[in-house]
């Protein structure tokens, strides 16, 4: 099955890993998902730091 990758530095999909590991967010399921993964990660981040503050 492909995996799909986000490169953080060519902001592009990837299939199957195709640049350095620290290049790269994931694996996804599909291109879509992929092509979200910035999205995904502020959120995450954001909602962190949120938890942070209420610590």
């Amino acid at each position: 099955m492909t995996e799909y990758w986000y490169n953080v530095n060519t902001h592009e999909v990837e299939e199957d890993a195709l640049s350095d590991w620290s290049q790269l967010i994931g694996p996804y399921k599909t291109r879509e998902e992929a092509e979200h993964a910035l999205e995904k990660v502020r959120a995450r981040n954001e909602a962190w730091d949120k938890q942070d503050d209420q610590d």
